[in-house]
């Protein structure tokens, strides 16, 4: 008689992380590096830039129905969007800088997953308690005392994903206007759409799959080991020094007194305040995000027994051979400041330079002209030859501005029996609105005898002056004689 069996399960179930509270330097580091950094994202918005009448005041805003980038004096336009390129080339390039000498350092202190599910850690522990509380909560029968804790729990969680979530459309639009909109029920869809998404995947990342989004769905586990080697300096376990681990009589020595026996007393702290749910002591491993927690967990118990700090601790491999000697590690500069971090670090900073000096260096005023070949001349009455061209003047200041126009040779001097006007304008000036596109007709006229009437192509120089501050642009256009 044959007896069924169930087929293999491919997939393991889920264990459940309750990680430990844990204080220390790096706790410490991490909770002002979150508050910083989500101050900065929950505040921006609602700061205030005055740019003049008609233009709007919020310091930060990508106003895409303008097509404009505001960031408090500067103002990026869509034909500048070269700027935001560099901006992303920067950041691709800080990942391999970082990376290759603090190992996955975004992972554990800046990414904001690792401060989503840092925030929900927190509600989870007032609400229920430290990690022994919720391994309770967790193995116990659900009652309606362990229900209401675990309800009272994803509510406080979905209050913080609301305005973590939901901060980000009042970068797109006035903050203080759209707030209220959005109480009065008068925003437009598209606000309540993306406030909703956005709020579910934070809430689904941050207090659902937590490690699984790092372990699963970031790229970063697979992408940053490459980026390391031997001069990384990266969370890890000196296992020369705390092998053989075991429980510690008191007063027995240790390797670090001399001994036979291990500094590390297995107590699992390092494990106990693993955010990923991993052994620190097992080696390297993909889960880990070098969040320092362990070190943390692991200097305070070496406290309380006597033993010196760091069995955890940041370091490098290629300093592994000289500390189970009994050697010194190499200074940390050294693994910091090498060839390849500073070729990193030289082209990071270049591309920073060249955005910053371009920032600055770029016209307050743009220009293009455009030769109006349908017909490519016309002769006149007394057989001058006319021109007409297309002239586009963006005006990008918070002010409006006069501009004159001029016309050269290709040498820079003023050509010989040519005149240029304006449709529709008395005189050689134009006016154009602050922050805003005016599209000109422009005549050049060449008298019968000139040489440019004469000749089938002339090239000349189209110039337009700021009459306020005197900054001059120019652009080159061809004039088209009878002889075409």
């Amino acid at each position: 008689m044959r007896i069924r069996s169930d087929p293999p399960r491919l997939y393991a179930a889920r264990e459940p992380i309750f990680p430990r509270r844990v204080h220390g330097w790096f706790r410490n580091l991490k909770w002002i590096i979150m508050a910083v950094t989500l101050a900065i994202y929950y505040v921006t918005p609602w700061i205030r830039w005055d740019r003049g009448p008609g233009m709007p005041d919020q310091a930060v805003l990508i106003d895409l129905a303008n097509r404009r980038f505001y960031f408090y004096w500067i103002e990026i336009w869509p034909h500048e969007f070269y700027f935001v390129a560099g901006l992303l080339v920067m950041a691709g390039l800080g990942l391999p800088l970082f990376t290759s000498e603090l190992g996955r350092v975004w992972c554990g202190y800046a990414c904001p997953q690792t401060a989503g599910r840092d925030l929900f850690l927190v509600t989870e522990r007032w609400v229920e308690g430290d990690r022994n509380a919720r391994l309770r909560l967790w193995n116990a029968p659900v009652e309606c005392a362990q229900a209401a804790l675990r309800l009272v729990k994803w509510v406080v969680c979905l209050l913080i994903s609301v305005p973590t979530g939901g901060a980000w459309i009042f970068y797109f639009t006035d903050a203080p206007t759209l707030l209220g909109n959005l109480f009065t029920g008068t925003a437009h869809p598209v606000a309540y759409i993306t406030m909703g998404i956005l709020t579910a995947t934070t809430f689904l990342f941050g207090g659902v799959a937590r490690e699984q989004i790092c372990v699963y769905a970031c790229p970063c586990p697979r992408i940053q080991p490459a980026m390391m080697d031997e001069d990384t300096l990266t969370v890890a376990y000196r296992e020369w020094r705390g092998e053989p681990r075991g429980k510690l009589h008191k007063g027995e020595p240790t390797k670090s007194d001399g001994g036979a026996k291990g500094d590390c007393i297995d107590c699992m702290a390092c494990v106990n305040v693993c955010p990923m749910g991993i052994d620190i002591r097992d080696a390297h491993q993909l889960e880990c995000i070098t969040c320092a927690l362990c070190i943390d967990a692991c200097d305070e118990v070496m406290d309380k027994i006597g033993k010196p700090r760091g069995l955890i601790d940041y370091m490098a491999l290629k300093d592994e051979t000289a500390e189970r000697s009994g050697a010194a590690p190499k200074p940390v500069l050294k693994h910091i400041l090498r060839p390849r971090t500073m070729l990193y670090f030289t082209l990071w900073a270049g591309i920073g330079v060249a955005l910053v000096v371009a920032l600055f260096l770029r016209s307050p005023f743009d220009l293009n002209v455009t030769p109006v070949r349908n017909p490519l001349y016309v002769t006149m009455a007394d057989g001058a030859i006319r021109n007409t061209y297309a002239l586009r003047l963006r005006n990008k200041q918070g002010a409006e501005r006069d501009f004159a126009v001029s016309v050269t040779g290709s040498d820079g001097a003023a050509p010989q029996g040519i005149s240029l006007t304006l449709e529709g304008l008395p005189d050689a000036g134009v006016k154009v609105a602050a922050d805003s596109t005016h599209t000109q007709r422009v005549y050049i006229t060449a008298e019968k005898d000139s040489a440019l009437a004469e000749a089938a192509q002339s090239e000349l120089t189209l110039w337009v002056e700021d009459v306020t501050d005197g900054v001059k642009s120019r652009i080159g256009t061809v004039f088209h004689g009878r002889s075409e």
